[in-house]
């Protein structure tokens, strides 16, 4: 059974996004961003929530862009492959390639996704991710951890529901950024 992988860059003290809606810190490398683009590659599709698909849809385009180098470029076509599932209830419809609209509720859109590709899913959003931690769904947890501290804003992890993990790999970047991989306990 492929698994669902819940990956995002997270301040120190636990934050995706700061209390000023900021994430400016979270800019990977050229190192870090050759991991991500390896990362990316290796899913066979991707769940996503309503901010986090607005803020991914310049990736595209990011392909066309002048301004962006071969790594960003490269990253930019993997993403553009990826079947996406969005889930919002504000949007009415999506437009990018290879992206639908889920209608449904969120362990059917997984089912269905599942069924529909051969490997692993991802799933990004702190919203989204934080129902599918709550129904049981998230089979890995990937934080790439920055060194700064926010002091507050949108969390990883939801704030009303334990988590139980097992420590499966670290990886430290030459940024400082930590990348831990954790296995949801009992899995």
């Amino acid at each position: 059974m492929p698994k669902v992988i819940y990956a995002m860059s997270v301040s120190a003290d636990g934050y995706i996004v700061g209390p000023d809606g900021r994430f400016d810190w979270s800019m990977p490398d050229a190192e870090l961003h050759r991991f991500h683009n390896e990362q990316a590659r290796a899913l066979a599709g991707h769940l996503l929530g309503r901010r986090l698909y607005e803020t991914m849809v310049y990736w595209e385009t990011a392909d066309e862009d002048p301004e962006a180098g071969d790594i960003e470029r490269e990253f930019a076509l993997i993403w553009q492959a990826l079947p996406k599932v969005v889930f919002s209830r504000t949007l009415d419809s999506v437009e990018e390639a290879n992206t639908t609209l889920a209608r449904g509720d969120l362990r059917s859109e997984l089912s269905s996704l599942q069924e529909s590709v051969s490997g692993d899913v991802g799933i990004g959003g702190a919203g989204l991710a934080a129902e599918a931690i709550r129904l049981g769904l998230v089979d890995e947890y990937r934080l790439f951890v920055h060194p700064v501290a926010v002091g507050g804003g949108i969390p990883f992890f939801p704030r009303d529901h334990r988590v139980d993990l097992e420590l499966v790999e670290t990886q430290t970047f030459s940024s400082r950024v930590l990348y831990l991989r954790y296995r949801a306990a009992g899995r």
